[in-house]
């Protein structure tokens, strides 16, 4: 296990948000739309309820490598006298603060209410991607008619159950549908196009997302039953790879001995491990444009310098971290 350092007070989670600001200014480097990486982790965050083991330790004494559950924004800030426009890719349990970096990173404007979002856009109906929707009811925010764009079951998922229906009767969301492979435009050159995903579909059905901008794309596809299921209706991720310039991916477990006694075909994850043997003969150019996100608590990928962060590296893939903001 890599060294523990001591406990962090406040002034590293200051210095942290400062860093994001920076990051943000640093990378759009001028209005444009943008990706922001608002967490990485797996659904219950990093580090995990209820685990004090070796995995975990060192983010407990230590508040600056904790992780959010994985999320991302879309930003859109290219008209001054409207202000910038924002969207959410998952609603997560750490919805709070994940939209207080966002505001960080990217001040709201004033046309909007709390949250000031344009829009949410849901994967699928686990329980680490929409629960961070009753932050908009009357017990926080208290938001009023946000978009919430889903697949038909997400949305009948939403309306038949609570507190979910509550928030859509009470008016502080408003669903919009969304359809397999019909792009949703944001703005006349940003579009977000929703790819049906094999999953778990215990609730919903599952979906990545496709987002194009006006000089890149990016792929979005932090939950997936494996590379070989995705097969079955014709998708390939070294096509994709080939199509887009950021592919964000499900790295949840690094390999196959990471939770001993647990049966994996139960949560049939592409493993890290699996997936660079599978990308191992890929031209460097389209290896390094995939990024590993959605990391359980096990993976020790989580912590800094660790054999499987080299790994991955050595490869020529990289890691998708919290703060990164990628132009679109």
């Amino acid at each position: 296990m890599d060294g523990v350092s001591e406990p962090a007070g406040p002034a590293v989670l200051v210095a942290r948000t400062d860093a994001w600001r920076a990051s943000a200014r640093e990378a759009a480097a001028g209005p444009g739309p943008a990706a922001l990486v608002l967490g990485i982790a797996q659904d219950a965050g990093y580090p995990q309820a209820g685990c004090s083991g070796d995995c975990c330790q060192p983010a407990w004494l230590d508040p600056s490598r904790r992780r959010h559950a994985a999320a991302l924004a879309l930003i859109d800030d290219r008209d001054r006298e409207a202000g910038v426009r924002r969207w959410l890719i998952d609603a997560t349990p750490d919805l709070r603060e994940q939209l207080h970096l966002l505001d960080a990173a990217w001040p709201p404007s004033a046309r909007l209410a709390a949250p000031a979002l344009d829009g949410i856009f849901l994967t699928h109906a686990h329980i680490g991607h929409y629960p961070g929707l009753w932050q908009l009811g009357p017990e926080a925010m208290a938001a009023r008619g946000v978009p919430v764009y889903a697949m038909p079951r997400m949305a009948a998922f939403l309306k038949g159950n609570l507190p979910w229906s509550a928030l859509l009767e009470g008016g502080h969301l408003r669903l919009e549908p969304l359809a397999a492979d019909w792009p949703v435009a944001l703005a006349a050159d940003l579009s977000v196009t929703p790819l049906p995903l094999p999953h778990r579909d215990e609730h919903s059905e599952t979906v990545g997302f496709l987002v194009r901008g006006p000089r890149r794309r990016l792929l979005y596809l932090p939950d997936i039953d494996g590379w070989e299921a995705w097969e079955a209706r014709g998708e390939r991720i070294e096509d994709w790879l080939a199509e887009v310039d950021l592919a964000l991916v499900d790295g949840t477990f690094f390999d196959a001995d990471e939770l001993p006694g647990r049966d994996l075909s139960r949560i049939p994850h592409p493993t890290v491990a699996a997936t660079l043997r599978r990308l191992a003969d890929l031209p460097a150019e389209l290896r390094a444009r995939l990024r590993f996100t959605h990391l359980n608590h096990s993976n020790p990928m989580l912590r800094p310098g660790s054999g499987a962060r080299r790994r991955v590296i050595a490869a020529g893939f990289g890691l998708a971290e919290e703060g990164q903001v990628h132009p679109l």
